[in-house]
């Protein structure tokens, strides 16, 4: 039986985290206008466009959540996995049970067909139990892709309040982005208020 992949190739999926296109005022009065009650933000696109980019490689591979949500995803693979390899163990020696006994004359025809279709049974329930941990653990992937992109677009927000750019691009290997000035690679700064931030809401059990 094939072994389960620990951590369904995480970083590749992350790195479909490919454009942070993200639209913000610069902090004056001149971008506040109040319609009807409500208060519409734009970019003063008249005055000098500014613009940031951020190597989503390079954050992922230093982000201390994206760490501890591999560090879960491989407990609980680890966990999923020796739960079915015990089962699968105690179906083959069942099997190897059954096929002494036929072997032996020790079971009539009618007893060996009903072992025979109770084994069957239980060979059609190991499988659909291994679907439905590869499922379990691909939708906990999932699960955990989404929070930390999360993380990293809802920090970008708070970031650029104070910063008033007008996009943040995101690079990544094979990504869209083929180029970016140094002068513009926020990715450090980034990254230490990610793990600043990260920290300060950390779960106390990590």
């Amino acid at each position: 039986m094939k072994k389960f992949t620990l951590i369904f190739n995480i970083v590749l999926a992350l790195s479909v985290v490919a454009l942070f296109v993200l639209h913000f005022s610069q902090k004056s009065g001149k971008t506040s206008v109040a319609t009807n009650g409500k208060t519409e933000t734009s970019a003063d696109l008249s005055a000098q466009f500014t613009a940031a980019w951020v190597n989503v490689d390079t954050v992922l591979n230093n982000y201390d959540m994206y760490f501890d949500m591999r560090k879960e995803l491989e407990a609980n693979s680890r966990k999923l996995e020796a739960e079915l390899n015990s089962k699968s163990r105690t179906f083959e020696k069942e099997a190897m049970d059954f096929q002494d006994k036929v072997q032996k004359g020790l079971v009539t025809r009618s007893e060996a067909q009903q072992l025979q279709t109770a084994l069957a049974n239980k060979e059609q329930e190991l499988y659909r139990l291994r679907d439905e941990m590869r499922m379990q653990l691909a939708e906990e992937e999932q699960v955990k892709l989404r929070i930390i992109q999360n993380s990293i677009t809802e920090y970008l927000k708070e970031y650029n309040t104070n910063k008033g750019f007008h996009i943040i691009l995101s690079s990544t290997f094979g990504g869209t982005m083929l180029y970016g000035h140094p002068a513009l690679d926020i990715t450090n700064e980034v990254l230490l208020g990610l793990n600043e931030k990260y920290k300060a809401n950390r779960p106390a059990n990590k």
